[in-house]
Protein backbone atom coordinates (compact mmCIF):
# COMPACT_ATOMS: atom_id res chain seq x y z
CA UNK A 1 0.00 0.00 0.00
CA UNK A 2 1.55 2.92 -1.39
CA UNK A 3 0.59 6.47 0.68
CA UNK A 4 0.36 9.54 -2.10
CA UNK A 5 1.96 12.46 -1.47
CA UNK A 6 -0.42 14.60 0.15
CA UNK A 7 -1.23 11.68 2.75
CA UNK A 8 2.70 11.46 3.46
CA UNK A 9 2.41 15.50 4.09
CA UNK A 10 -0.23 15.28 6.55
CA UNK A 11 1.52 12.07 8.15
CA UNK A 12 4.69 13.95 9.17
CA UNK A 13 2.75 16.94 10.53
CA UNK A 14 0.49 14.98 12.45
CA UNK A 15 3.80 13.22 13.68
CA UNK A 16 5.58 16.77 14.65
CA UNK A 17 2.36 17.92 16.08
CA UNK A 18 2.78 15.09 18.62
CA UNK A 19 5.90 15.48 19.08
CA UNK A 20 5.97 19.00 20.13
CA UNK A 21 2.55 18.00 22.07
CA UNK A 22 4.63 15.50 24.24
CA UNK A 23 7.80 17.66 24.73
CA UNK A 24 7.49 19.36 28.10
CA UNK A 25 6.71 15.92 29.04
CA UNK A 26 9.20 13.91 28.00
CA UNK A 27 11.48 16.10 28.94
CA UNK A 28 10.75 16.56 32.23
CA UNK A 29 11.10 12.50 32.14
CA UNK A 30 15.01 12.47 31.08
CA UNK A 31 15.23 14.97 33.56
CA UNK A 32 13.90 12.76 36.38
CA UNK A 33 15.47 9.22 34.76
CA UNK A 34 18.56 11.19 35.51
CA UNK A 35 18.40 11.33 39.16
CA UNK A 36 17.02 8.09 39.63
CA UNK A 37 18.89 5.29 41.02
CA UNK A 38 19.19 2.43 38.18
CA UNK A 39 17.63 -0.61 39.31
CA UNK A 40 19.20 -3.49 37.40
CA UNK A 41 17.90 -6.53 39.50
CA UNK A 42 13.93 -5.50 38.41
CA UNK A 43 14.89 -5.70 35.34
CA UNK A 44 17.66 -8.57 34.92
CA UNK A 45 15.16 -10.96 36.98
CA UNK A 46 12.17 -10.72 34.46
CA UNK A 47 14.42 -11.27 31.50
CA UNK A 48 16.41 -14.40 32.97
CA UNK A 49 12.60 -16.06 34.16
CA UNK A 50 11.70 -15.59 30.49
CA UNK A 51 15.09 -17.17 29.22
CA UNK A 52 14.71 -20.07 31.35
CA UNK A 53 11.08 -20.76 30.55
CA UNK A 54 11.91 -20.61 27.04
CA UNK A 55 14.90 -23.05 27.32
CA UNK A 56 12.58 -25.28 29.48
CA UNK A 57 9.98 -25.25 26.66
CA UNK A 58 12.65 -25.97 24.38
CA UNK A 59 14.07 -29.04 26.48
CA UNK A 60 10.14 -30.72 26.88
CA UNK A 61 9.90 -30.66 22.88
Amino acid sequence: MELSLWENLLLGVMVLGVILWMRPSIKSSVQLSKEVESDWKGVLFPIAFVIMFIVFLIATV
